[in-house]
């Protein structure tokens, strides 16, 4: 217990909305059961205000307390001196700007002398010289550091809450295309039709009386230029054929699986007759059967 009251001294008070209100100054102790029951937080500037927070429904995790209440209703509540004892009617006026109803105030306390007593951090090994008295055993965390429980007269509200798959899409590489144009060298074979000129002598003889004249006897000589075809070759550059490469969307589905979580609602009723024909309200969970 000494221990459990030396790290609550060295916690810091988080609400409900997320924000830090400060560091718990003080531990009271429940004169009954000697178990933390209410702590102050320091607050205000250089943290010189003190504020009365409850335990009930608290969570601890770490050096951290989580309370059920907002930081704007705990600077407000009521100023109470730290340096004493929380009197009957102090703790009351606490509960109710809490809203909380507490079962164990005419129980454990028969007049305005019984009191809830504080331990500073000097004094935390000390609780029984505050009257705190410390007895029994300590059973579950700061959620249930009243033995005697709050009860509500009223309505009482609980949120249930669900994980959902939140599906997304993301565009990552798969591959690339990529065009590259390269000079290959073949040979072509092609037949080319060529002419030439040849000489064809041909020689006729003259009849008497075919051809007049005096002839003489000489030297002549005449000449005939022959030709013939001889391939040539050569290149020229030819567009034949345009590659175009483009994107296209090509649509799939793919099933996705993820694990969620559900809260549960579990009715637990205690000494009360449950209507079985009582109609619960849409989306609440039926009470579980006995």
């Amino acid at each position: 217990m000494q221990t459990e009251i030396r790290n609550l001294l060295d916690c810091h008070v988080v609400g409900s909305d997320g924000q830090s209100i400060g560091k718990v100054g003080q531990v009271y102790l429940n004169d009954r059961t000697g178990e933390p029951e209410w702590v102050t937080v320091r607050t205000g500037f250089f943290g010189m205000k003190q504020t009365f927070v409850p335990l009930a429904n608290a969570r601890r995790s770490g050096e951290e307390i989580r309370v059920p209440f907002d930081k704007e209703m705990i600077k407000g509540a009521p100023n109470i001196d730290v340096d004493g004892r929380l009197s009957l009617n102090e703790e009351a006026d606490l509960y109710r700007y809490y809203g909380m109803q507490p079962t164990d105030i005419p129980r454990q306390r028969g007049s305005e002398t019984r009191t809830r007593g504080p331990v500073t951090g000097e004094r935390a090994g000390l609780a029984g010289e505050t009257g705190a008295g410390i007895t029994g055993e300590r059973r579950g965390g700061l959620a249930g550091e009243t033995r005697g429980g709050i009860t509500e007269d009223r309505d009482i509200d609980m949120t249930r809450s669900e994980e959902r798959l939140r599906i997304g899409k993301e565009s990552r590489e798969t591959g690339r295309v990529r065009l590259h144009k390269y000079v290959e060298t073949e040979n072509v074979h092609e037949k080319v039709p060529l002419s030439h000129e040849e000489v064809v002598i041909e020689r006729e003889p003259i009849r008497d009386g075919e051809m007049s004249g005096t002839y003489e006897i000489g030297e002549e000589e005449r000449q005939m230029i022959l030709h013939e075809e001889r391939p040539v070759v050569g290149k020229e550059t030819k567009p034949v054929e345009r590659v175009h490469v483009h994107k296209q969307d090509v649509q799939r589905e793919e099933t996705v699986e993820g694990q969620i979580r559900k809260e549960r609602v579990e009715i637990d009723e205690e000494g009360v007759t449950r209507d079985e024909n009582r109609t619960f309200g849409r989306g609440e969970e039926l009470p579980p059967e006995r």
